[in-house]
C-alpha cells in the first residue's frame, strides 16, 4: 500500500475512535440523565463532527452507504419499515457508534485505492443482529444468502426450505428468549420449546405478541416444510414447491423480520 494512503488511513482510524470514544461517553450520561444540558450540548457537537467525518469518507455523496447508514440512524422505524419518532438521543447515539464502528472495519480491510471508493461497498450484511444467540447469527447470514440465490437460480424447493428454516430459527430464539414460563401463561404447551412443532412455534409466537399476523399467508406446503413424506422418506417439498410458494415464504420470513426488529 502507498504510504501516504496507509498514513491517510491510520489518521482516520484515529479519529474515528476518538469520536467513538467520546460517543460512548455522552450515551452513558444521556442514559443516566437524558435532560441533562451539558450532555445534550456535548452529544451535538459529537453528532456534527461524525457528520463531518462521515461526509469526508463518503467523498460528499449522499447515496454512499455511510452517508446513508449515517442518516438512517437518526430515524427509528415501524414494523412496516415506515420512519417513525420516537428514538431516544441515547439510542441515536449508539446507531452512530454502530456506524464508526462499521466504518473502522470499512478501512482496516483496505488495500489499494482511496478512501471514498475502497469504503463504497457496503460491510457485510446485518440483517439478523436481532437474533439473542449471537452464533446463530452468522449461520442464518449465510442461509438467506443461499434461499436467495436458489430462488434466483429457480430451484423452488430449496429457496422454500431455506426460508422456512430461517423463518423457525429466528422465531424459535424469540421464543426462548421469551422464557417457556411466561409462553405457558400466554397458553403455550408445556413441554420444551424444541418438541413444538414448527406451526406451534409460530402460532405461541403470535399470541405472546411477539410477531403479528404474517405467518397466515404461508402456504401449506411452508407449514409442512419439515414432515416427510411417507412413501420413501424425501421431503414433500421434492414434489410440490411452486415459485409462488417460494417466493410467499420469502416474503412472510421478511414481515417476521420487521416483527422482530422494528427497527429495521
Amino acid at each position: 500500500m502507498d504510504e501516504s494512503l496507509r498514513a491517510q488511513i491510520d489518521t482516520y482510524l484515529a479519529h474515528l475512535d476518538g469520536l467513538i470514544r467520546r460517543g460512548r461517553q455522552v450515551r452513558d450520561t444521556l442514559a443516566t440523565d437524558p435532560s441533562d444540558a451539558s450532555a445534550i450540548a456535548a452529544t451535538r457537537h459529537w453528532q456534527e463532527d461524525c457528520g463531518t467525518t462521515i461526509n469526508q469518507l463518503s467523498g460528499g455523496s449522499k447515496a454512499h452507504w455511510l452517508a446513508r447508514s449515517f442518516s438512517g440512524a437518526f430515524l427509528m422505524r415501524s414494523a412496516a419499515g415506515q420512519a417513525v419518532e420516537g428514538a431516544t438521543p441515547a439510542e441515536i447515539v449508539e446507531r452512530l457508534i454502530g456506524v464508526l464502528d462499521q466504518a473502522v472495519a470499512t478501512l482496516s480491510q483496505m488495500d489499494n485505492g482511496s478512501i471514498a471508493s475502497a469504503s463504497s461497498e457496503a460491510p457485510v450484511p446485518h440483517r439478523f443482529d436481532f437474533v439473542h444467540n449471537p452464533e446463530l447469527r452468522p449461520v442464518l447470514e449465510r442461509a438467506y444468502t443461499d434461499s436467495r440465490r436458489a430462488l434466483e437460480q429457480a430451484d423452488y424447493n430449496l429457496a422454500l426450505l431455506t426460508s422456512c428454516g430461517i423463518l423457525e430459527a429466528i422465531v424459535t430464539d424469540a421464543l426462548e428468549h421469551k422464557g417457556l414460563s411466561a409462553l405457558i401463561a400466554s397458553g403455550a404447551p408445556a413441554e420444551k420449546i424444541a418438541d413444538w412443532s414448527f406451526e406451534t412455534r409460530l402460532t405461541v409466537a403470535e399470541r405472546a405478541g411477539l410477531i403479528r399476523g404474517g405467518c397466515a399467508r404461508l402456504p401449506a406446503v411452508a407449514r409442512t416444510y419439515r414432515d416427510p413424506t411417507e412413501a420413501n422418506g424425501e421431503n414433500v417439498l421434492k414434489a410440490t414447491a411452486s415459485e409462488r410458494d417460494a417466493r410467499l415464504a420469502g416474503q412472510v420470513l421478511h414481515v417476521i423480520m420487521r416483527d422482530l426488529d422494528p427497527g429495521r
